[in-house]
């Protein structure tokens, strides 16, 4: 196999997961704001936030395997005469 001459880069494969209560939340805070904190106008909000928190979480998603494989093959990539850091 040559030795390949470009440095292989990989950008984040996993990025940022979705994170569905944070929408209730400032919708809760907001709500709690305009209340002047007092919490008797603010019920239904707060019980939907809680029904957020308290529900099933998503399963976060598989992150993708290039990392794993690039790593199986690095000493095939790197150029043989450099040091590694």
């Amino acid at each position: 196999m040559p030795l390949l001459k470009h440095v292989l880069r990989v950008r984040n494969p996993n990025g940022q997961r979705e994170r569905p209560c944070v929408g209730i939340m400032s919708s809760v805070l907001a709500c709690w704001a305009s209340a002047g904190y007092s919490t008797a106008g603010c019920a239904q909000v707060e019980q939907a936030l809680r029904n957020c928190m308290d529900g099933p979480q998503p399963s976060p998603p598989r992150g993708s395997e290039i990392n794993y494989h690039l790593g199986r093959f690095k000493d095939k990539l790197t150029a043989q005469g450099s040091k590694k850091k």
